[in-house]
């Protein structure tokens, strides 16, 4: 009896092995943004969250160069470090589409099963707008449907595979950092992030913000939105379902970390290594 289960284990091998390579994480597709300086928020257009304008300086980064797509996310999950998106119906079901409803906590897990991080806002600002501060990862032209996937329908539209604009990328090499899905980064919401923009971005931070604007009984302070009142998450860029004015590369919103959004996705980061400044043999 033992022949038949050897030749059956045998037979078995390469399908098990194919199992295997799906759950394993997808090489990185990443772009590098170099160390230096960018301009950073908005003074003239857009939400008071976004002022004022001011220059940052980051260290050297990667991140991706499309938005984690729903078949790299379903390899996650087969390995069990993952756990599954939001049941959606079949607009959201292309393997090549960003995905879609998980929430910052699932986001966060994913980008570690990679070796890597969600990205701060500033490093996903930068990557967007480059160091001339332009308004869009294009330059200064409103969007159209031939530069991003903006401007559908909740009820019928969804997002288009990633890298579906090729021709209007990001200074960096980046591809649909506006419109498609708002991505998930790593900073809490802090309505003043950008009064102290050295500030290290903290919950406590954020929360005590959020106060002061209710003291002062600010209804909002990012459009329409009520103010949170629990430490909510940054999402960047722009959906499917938004404007072609929310694409802004400054625009910011938020949501509590938990919300699973059919319009919310995410991409990853990693801190670039740092490379010696002296020359080989001295």
């Amino acid at each position: 009896m033992r022949r038949p289960v050897a030749l059956s284990l045998i037979l078995l091998g390469p399908l098990l092995h194919a199992q295997d390579r799906r759950a394993t994480p997808p090489p990185p597709d990443r772009v590098r943004v170099p160390a230096g300086p960018f301009v950073m928020g908005e003074d003239t257009r857009g939400e008071p969250d976004e002022r004022p304008r001011h220059t940052r300086t980051l260290p050297a980064y990667e991140i991706d160069r499309t938005e984690v797509t729903r078949e790299h996310y379903e390899r996650c999950v087969r390995a069990g470090r993952c756990t599954d998106p939001r049941p959606l119906d079949a607009r959201f079901r292309d393997p090549r589409q960003p995905v879609v409803g998980v929430s910052w906590f699932q986001a966060t897990a994913y980008c570690a099963w990679v070796g890597a991080r969600l990205p701060t806002e500033a490093e996903w600002e930068k990557a967007a707008r480059g160091s001339d501060g332009r308004t869009f990862p294009w330059g200064e032209t409103y969007p159209t449907l031939r530069m991003a996937t903006f401007g559908h329908d909740e009820h019928t539209g969804h997002p288009d595979p990633v890298g579906s604009h090729p021709g209007f990328p990001s200074p960096y090499g980046a591809l649909d950092l506006a419109g498609n899905v708002w991505e998930w980064v790593a900073d809490p919401y802090d309505p003043y992030a950008y009064r102290e923009p050295t500030a290290e971005p903290t919950c406590e931070r954020a929360l005590a913000s959020l106060q002061d604007l209710r003291t002062r009984r600010v209804r909002g302070f990012t459009g329409s939105n009520p103010l949170p009142t629990t430490c909510e998450r940054v999402l960047r860029g722009g959906g499917w379902n938004y404007g072609g004015a929310g694409l802004r590369s400054s625009n910011r919103v938020h949501h509590a970390p938990s919300y699973r959004l059919v319009m919310s996705g995410f991409r990853c980061a990693v801190s670039a290594p740092a490379v010696s400044a002296a020359a080989p043999g001295s």
